[in-house]
């Protein structure tokens, strides 16, 4: 039989006893009481049984019913088995393993259901006090005082010992099932925060795709209305950029939804590059054709950019003049990027009349500068928003050049605003 096997049919076993402990109980005390009676009526070879037999069956008999009530009363179960095992020993009854059958079981079933230190003071009270009652008992005359006294001991230290390892298998066997329990309910937390986690990164996604070009695709319209009558030909190439711009948009849009619906089919369509900021010139040529004037200056060394840090810059570059373009009357825009170090400092900021605070406050609380944020902390860098004391809003963020791996997969975090240097 394999030792799965054997654990199955203990733990049916222990189901069962679980279940219907009242008939368990009351077999096992019939059981001991049979060995007890046994045990009862043998002697030593060339020794005299106890005058009246009746006795020891009737002290058995009080110890086997006292075991009815070990589940709820251990300590008092194992006071009366000594105390009538003691009784009969000292009226010349032979100690046997038999006749120790009641004050074994509760003394086991005491070591398995009480903590250490009772199972100590009680098992050790119970041998002294059964030894003491072995050398002074007219049965074991025959006898060393050794063997009167290591046999009882042995035979009480073997139920102690197992009750003791039975209530460890039980612990173990609990906080199995406690550790199992925790795992499933973290498994099922985690997969919760991964499912909002995701939401959250769809969401910011289609913001910067959509709302980007529809501000955009407003503003070339709006502009190409302005102009139709008194500039024929600047309206027309607004227009053709119109184009472009909601075609670029619908481009972007099938990207990530392509990526959504992404599989491991090595056979399926290979998806768009993300954008990053070799597409800054022509965000730049789609802002301009909407009337917004934009300068780029690069300080430092220009160095590639790890997928992650490239797309985070483009979207927060692209939000940023998306802000300037819906919520500034301003003409102008400036975007600065700077390689210092290991970092890349990036600065978008308009020269905005200081009138326009309540639009560029609401700016600045909208799902747009959250946004940026969230993506720049989700690759260990850090973003800060807010008017500037000449007037017009500037957003300035420093991001790392490569980050870690886990940094550049990590979900992004809200959270409030936090200057950096």
């Amino acid at each position: 039989m394999s030792i799965s096997q054997e654990r199955r049919y203990a733990d049916r076993l222990e189901e069962f006893a679980a279940r219907h402990h009242l008939l368990v109980d009351l077999a096992l005390a019939l059981a001991v009481m049979g060995c007890a009676t046994l045990g009862s009526a043998l002697t030593l070879p060339n020794a005299d049984p106890p005058d009246n037999d009746k006795t020891a069956v009737v002290l058995m008999a009080v110890a086997c019913l006292a075991l009815l009530k070990h589940r709820t009363h251990p300590r008092t179960t194992v006071t009366v088995t000594a105390v009538c095992t003691v009784i009969a020993v000292a009226q010349g009854y032979l100690l046997t393993p038999l006749l120790l059958a009641p004050i074994m079981a509760a003394l086991y079933w005491l070591a398995s259901l009480t903590d250490r230190t009772t199972t100590r003071a009680y098992g050790i009270a119970t041998m002294l006090a059964v030894m003491l009652a072995a050398v002074f008992a007219d049965s074991m005359d025959h006898l060393s005082l050794l063997l009167r006294t290591i046999g009882p001991f042995f035979w009480l230290l073997l139920p102690l010992a197992a009750g003791k390892m039975t209530q460890l298998r039980r612990a173990y066997l609990n906080s199995v099932q406690a550790r199992a329990e925790h795992a499933e309910r973290t498994r099922e937390e985690e997969a919760r925060l991964r499912v909002t986690e995701e939401r959250m990164r769809i969401a910011r996604e289609l913001h910067d795709v959509v709302a980007h070009h529809l501000a955009l695709a407003n503003a070339q319209a709006g502009t190409a209305a302005h102009l139709a009558l008194d500039n024929p030909a600047q309206t027309k190439k607004i227009l053709t950029d119109l184009t472009g711009t909601t075609s670029s948009a619908l481009r972007e849009l099938k990207a990530t939804l392509g990526l959504l619906r992404q599989n491991d089919d090595p056979a399926a369509a290979p998806l768009e590059p993300s954008p990053g900021l070799a597409r800054l010139p022509e965000l730049v040529s789609a802002c301009e054709s909407a009337g917004l004037r934009i300068t780029v200056t690069t300080e430092g060394e220009p160095q590639p950019l790890s997928p992650g840090v490239d797309l985070t810059a483009f979207r927060i570059v692209q939000e940023a003049l998306t802000n300037v373009t819906k919520h500034a009357a301003a003409e102008a825009a400036h975007v600065r990027l700077e390689y210092s170090g290991s970092r890349l400092m990036i600065t978008v900021s308009n020269d905005g009349p200081a009138a326009l605070a309540a639009s560029e406050a609401a700016q600045s609380r909208g799902f747009g500068v959250m946004g940026m944020r969230e993506r720049a902390r989700s690759i260990g860098g850090e973003l800060c928003a807010g008017h500037r004391p000449e007037g017009g809003f500037e957003v300035s963020t420093a991001l790392p050049l490569h980050p870690h791996a886990a940094e550049e997969e990590r979900a992004p975090q809200g959270g409030g605003e936090r200057p950096f240097h």
